[in-house]
This record gives C-alpha cells, sequence and structure tokens, in this order.
C-alpha cells in the first residue's frame, strides 16, 4: 500500500515527526485490514495500544490527518482539465453508548405509543460528516477536498423550534447548514481554478446563500431544487414560470426496478433563464439572481415506482436540449458520494467501532475515509481508463501474486496486462464471477479482494523469510 500512499503520508500536517510515522503505519495496517476492528488490523497488543495512542493523543486532529489528502486531491486537481464536479453531502454515524455525553447526538426518532397512547421519542447517540468530494464529469473521484466532523451535544427538536421562528428568517451562520458554505469556500480554497469547479447537492443544498456565495468566489453550482422560489417582478413564482415553458425535448434513460429488471424511461426536458428572488426575509441582504431552471419529468405513469422528476436549479448557461441533458448527467453524479458513505459504513464498518469519544471517532473516520476513497477510486479507474498500467494502483509484487493466484484475467473482454485485467483478477479474489455478461467489478468485491490479497501477500514474505516451522 506505501505507493498510493506516499503523498498522503509525506505531506501529513504532523509537527511532530513521530506521529507522522505512526499515522503511515497506521494508515497502512487498518487498509490491509479494512473492515476489521483496530486489534485485528494492529495484530499484536503493541502495535494495537499505540494506535489507540494515536487517535487519543490531543496534539492529533482529523484535519492533521486528511491534509495529505488534500494536498494529493489537489494533485490529481491540476493534472487534469475540464470542470470538476464538487459534490457535498451529509451522512450520519450511529452508535450505541451507555454514556452518550462524551460523543453527542444526531437526531430524535419515533419509537412508537407507550401503553397509555403518548408518542414516545428518544435520542440517537452519534456524530455526522459532511464531505466535499471532487469527481470528474467522467466519474472519476480524485479524492476529498473538504471535511467537516461534528456532533449535537444537547438535541433540541427540529418541529418545535420551526413552530416558535421561521428558518427562512435566521441568518445562516446562525444555522448548521452553513456546512455547506464553510465546505464550498476550503474546497476552492485547497483546490485553486474556481471556474472549474461545479459544487453539485441534493435538495438540502438549495440554500440562496450558497448560490450568492458561488458566484461571490467565481465558481458554479448545480442543485435539485426543494424551494418553489419567487421569480421574475415577485409576483410569481419558478414553477408558475416553467408551466408555461413548451417541452424542448424528450430524453431517453435506463431504469432499474427493485427486482433488477431494467426499463426505458423517457423524460421530457424544459429550461429555461429565469430571474430568481431571494427569500422575503432576505431580500435586503442578496440580490437576485439570473438563474437556469430545467425540469426532467418522466413521460406516463410507470407500473411499481414513483415517477422520476427532476428540478434543477443552476447558474450555467444551457442553451440546447444536449446542455440540458450534460447537466443532468453531471447531477446523476451525485450518487457517487452515496458509495463513498456506503464504502465507509459496510466496508470499513465505521459504525463498528468501540471508541468513546468525538474525538477519537473523527480521528478514525479520518482514516477511514482516506481508505473508502481508494477503493471508490480503483473501482471508477478500472471502468474510465481500463488500458492504462496496473502499476498505477498495484505493487510488482501485487501484480506477480495476481498472476499465480489467477491463471488468465476472466471471460470479460479486458487486454493482457492493463490495468482492468488486472483489477478483474484482485475482485475474482473477493467473488466476483466474471462472466461474459457480468458488468466490471463494484466497489464490495475490491474492497474483499484487497484484503485477501493482503493476507496472501504477508504469507508469501513469511514463506520467503524461511519463518514458518515445520
Amino acid at each position: 500500500m506505501e505507493h498510493w500512499t506516499e503523498r498522503e503520508i509525506d505531506k501529513a500536517a504532523f509537527k511532530d515527526a513521530r506521529l507522522g510515522q505512526r499515522f503511515g503505519e497506521l494508515l497502512k495496517q487498518i487498509g490491509d485490514g479494512m473492515g476489521g476492528s483496530i486489534p485485528l488490523a494492529c495484530q499484536d497488543w503493541a502495535s494495537t495500544k499505540a494506535a489507540y495512542r494515536f487517535f487519543a493523543n490531543e496534539r492529533v486532529e482529523e484535519a492533521d490527518i486528511l491534509s495529505g489528502h488534500f494536498a494529493a486531491t489537489r494533485t490529481r486537481y491540476d493534472d487534469c482539465t475540464g470542470p470538476i464536479l464538487l459534490i457535498q453531502d451529509t451522512t450520519e454515524f450511529s452508535y450505541q453508548r451507555a454514556n452518550t455525553s462524551a460523543i453527542g447526538l444526531t437526531k430524535s426518532v419515533n419509537s412508537g405509543r407507550d401503553k397509555d397512547g403518548r408518542w414516545r421519542h428518544h435520542t440517537v447517540c452519534g456524530m455526522l460528516m459532511h464531505s466535499s468530494l471532487a469527481v470528474t464529469v467522467e466519474g472519476l473521484p480524485l479524492g476529498l477536498a473538504a471535511v467537516k466532523f461534528w456532533t449535537r451535544k444537547k438535541f433540541k427538536g427540529t418541529a418545535q423550534l420551526k413552530k416558535k421562528i421561521n428558518p427562512t428568517r435566521v441568518p445562516i451562520e446562525k444555522k448548521e447548514s452553513v456546512r455547506w458554505l464553510d465546505n464550498l469556500r476550503q474546497s476552492i480554497e485547497r483546490l485553486g481554478q474556481p471556474t472549474r469547479c461545479i459544487h453539485i447537492g441534493d435538495r438540502e443544498s438549495d440554500i440562496y446563500e450558497l448560490y450568492c456565495l458561488t458566484q461571490e468566489l467565481g465558481a458554479h453550482f448545480l442543485v435539485r431544487a426543494c424551494v418553489d422560489r419567487l421569480a421574475g417582478d415577485g409576483g410569481h413564482t419558478i414553477a408558475t414560470e416553467m408551466e408555461e415553458t413548451s417541452v424542448k425535448g424528450l430524453h431517453y434513460i435506463d431504469v432499474r426496478n427493485d427486482k433488477g429488471e431494467t426499463t426505458k424511461a423517457a423524460l421530457e426536458i424544459k429550461f429555461k433563464r429565469i430571474a430568481v428572488l431571494p427569500p422575503i426575509g432576505k431580500q435586503k441582504r442578496y440580490p437576485a439572481l439570473d438563474l437556469t431552471i430545467i425540469h426532467a419529468t418522466e413521460r406516463g405513469t410507470p407500473k411499481g415506482r414513483k415517477p422520476i422528476e427532476w428540478k434543477l436549479i443552476t447558474d450555467l448557461t444551457v442553451r440546447s436540449r444536449s446542455e440540458a441533458i450534460e447537466k443532468i448527467n453531471w447531477y446523476a453524479m451525485r450518487w457517487k458520494i452515496e458509495v463513498f458513505h456506503k464504502i465507509l459504513k459496510s466496508g470499513c464498518k465505521a459504525e463498528d467501532s468501540k471508541f468513546r469519544t468525538a474525538q477519537r471517532l473523527a480521528n478514525l473516520m479520518a482514516v477511514f475515509c482516506i481508505l473508502s476513497w481508494r477503493v471508490l477510486w480503483l473501482t471508477m479507474l478500472n471502468r474510465i481508463a481500463p488500458d492504462a498500467s496496473p502499476k498505477l494502483v498495484l505493487t510488482d509484487t501485487e501484480i506477480a501474486l495476481l498472476d499465480r493466484l489467477i491463471s488468465g484475467a476472466s471471460h470479460r473482454r479486458c487486454r493482457s496486462g492493463t490495468l482492468a485485467f488486472y483489477l478483474t483478477k484482485l475482485a475474482r479474489l473477493g467473488g466476483y464471477l466474471a462472466r461474459a455478461a457480468d458488468p466490471p467489478p463494484g466497489n464490495v468485491v475490491i474492497w474483499r479482494g484487497l484484503s485477501r490479497l493482503t493476507d496472501i501477500e504477508l504469507g508469501a514474505e513469511i514463506g520467503a523469510a524461511g519463518n514458518v516451522g515445520n
């Protein structure tokens, strides 16, 4: 693993050289034992105790751990051309702890009714992470550009607060949603060249202040709309104008249902440049903006599922049906960050940690973020650049072991000696069948294959050293 972590380790911002060295060892150990516990990754009590001390060290923060990765993301960003999608999203990590105060709370959930028919609620112990993932328009993740961890020491019911005060009249600086703006600022500061950066977010990021900030920074945004905002002279809304806009064309996509069956869906495409007004309570602070509205609505009523309806809002110019479809495809890349979070939780098993404080958990999650990005990067690199050299991601030893373990790549069509050839072999170690009709390997078989290959490589090293008794 040393070859791919070199930049992440060398550029990490540890003032103490010993902490930097320990971080490098930990990244390799936890990466080799991905999905296992700290004792399983470290193998012996001395290494395990050293790992615990590292994560508990008050001089270690998640920013230190991720600083090298951020620098490596900048390098990959500089090495490629064209627009880059900065995909933001929030995920929650839940834990069961007797003492929740050392970590914090994330939300209040309904527990059903008690014997007297009254609703019961309980708070969930855990922490939240808001991350920004830099992705090319082809879907290759370049790395994280910003990460924020936080917990709620005392949970206040959001529903009750909304009854007392209109949230649209509260300054963004006093709300938790300011994280969207903070991450955008940090991402642009780290990556540079703001005109290349396009913020991508779901309906939660339909924030007027965020739109104004992107223009202030010289960047762009593409967001799924949640609010039907005032438009024009303020006497009507965006929805009213879009109802009067004619369909500019159709876009056909494949849709897979819960049973895995694929059907064709026809989307009616509308787009229009509209003057959009800020919320009434904030019109003195923020100007009106000329924005492009894109609607993609499924024609007809599909069976067994809800019809597709995407309402996108962007500052980018759209002049034709093809440009509208391009923006729709860019927004579809938002799913990459959902996959990243899945790898964090299912591959790294981030919610299985037994750490008892928010600080230690945040440090551990920072390490997991680097590992999860690597798995996602491997999976997508295999699909985008299948003919690249395998030495981009594998050592000579790993390549030699795969040649000995798996004879031939597979029945999949991939040229011998290429990246796809060896990543298919790696995926076969993780349970990938490589049948002619199978799609390229996914994240699950890649991380399983990496874990098995690491164990095999360790066995080969021990055997070569003659340390195995008869």
